[in-house]
């Protein structure tokens, strides 16, 4: 055997670069463009994660993408990721269901700095689809409560229809253990919320800068005014923490695809504190 030992039928990884079976266990439809996986790994192996990291999916006979990982490593047994379609890769996984095999490389990345962030207050800034690797961060604080501060949710999204796991949601309007709001830029008839992009949420909110770790995660365009508003609230750029799992590719730094300067982003991020990487035009 070479990089790889088969054993019952199923991949035991020995090598980044080589896939680990798996099998999707449930599907949820969230949006018309996003749709959830649940996912087991064979012979019973936890992904071992962190939240932040992403792992590669490979469909055989069609190709591989990244995609970050939504659940958190509190949940045992499988993980979960929110994927839209957009691609081949994508919009080929999209047509999968429970019980259909597919191939994981990871996770892969530097997640998000659990150990630095406990005992701090915590400001998280999701747009759009930039819920779906923050969503693994904020479940973990929520079933790690205790070890941390005060916890505020933005969420901003372009129509109710495009919001994404509307149970959670429901969960953290109603919940005493964090603070949400969270705002659409188009209304419908039936939406009675805020409208307006999410930086109209901030001077909602009141912080105290010294103590507090803004966590943001969104489509390109956001990042230059969710950090303007977090830097006017008086949070020190080095408080300041943002991903930027959109550039990955290949997952192991070899593909030149997320390069950008001297970093590379799948293996020095994909998050980042905004500190290190402002003097980067291109990162944001």
């Amino acid at each position: 055997m070479n990089a790889a030992q088969v054993q019952t039928g199923s991949l035991e990884q020995t090598s980044i670069y080589l896939p680990n079976l798996a099998e999707i266990v449930r599907t949820e439809q969230l949006t018309k463009m996003e749709k959830l996986f649940e996912i087991k790994l064979g012979n019973g192996r936890e992904l071992g994660h962190q939240p932040g990291q992403f792992v590669e999916v490979s469909l055989f006979g069609i190709g591989e993408a990244p995609i970050s990982v939504s659940s958190s490593p509190t949940k045992k047994g499988s993980f979960e990721l929110a994927v839209r379609a957009v691609g081949n890769v994508t919009k080929a996984l999209h047509g999968l269901e429970r019980g259909a095999a597919l191939g994981i490389r990871g996770p892969f990345g530097r997640g998000f700095p659990v150990e630095e962030l406990k005992g701090k207050d915590l400001l998280f800034v999701a747009g759009g689809i930039g819920l779906v690797p923050l969503r693994s961060l904020i479940n973990y604080v929520v079933d790690n409560r205790s070890a941390f501060g005060r916890v505020l949710v933005l969420f901003g999204a372009k129509t109710p229809a495009e919001q994404l796991f509307l149970d959670e949601l429901s969960k953290w309007r109603a919940s005493k253990e964090m603070e949400y709001l969270e705002t659409v830029d188009r209304a419908d008839g039936q939406w009675k919320g805020n409208v307006g992009v999410i930086t109209t949420l901030f001077p909602k909110i009141t912080i105290d800068p010294k103590k507090t770790v803004a966590v943001i995660v969104g489509p390109p365009i956001m990042y230059r005014f969710a950090i303007l508003e977090a830097q006017v609230k008086g949070i020190p750029d080095d408080q300041i923490i943002v991903s930027l799992e959109r550039r990955m590719k290949c997952g192991v730094g070899k593909c030149g695809h997320c390069q950008i300067n001297h970093v590379y982003v799948c293996q020095d991020g994909p998050v980042f504190s905004y500190a290190r990487i402002k003097q980067l035009k291109e990162a944001l």
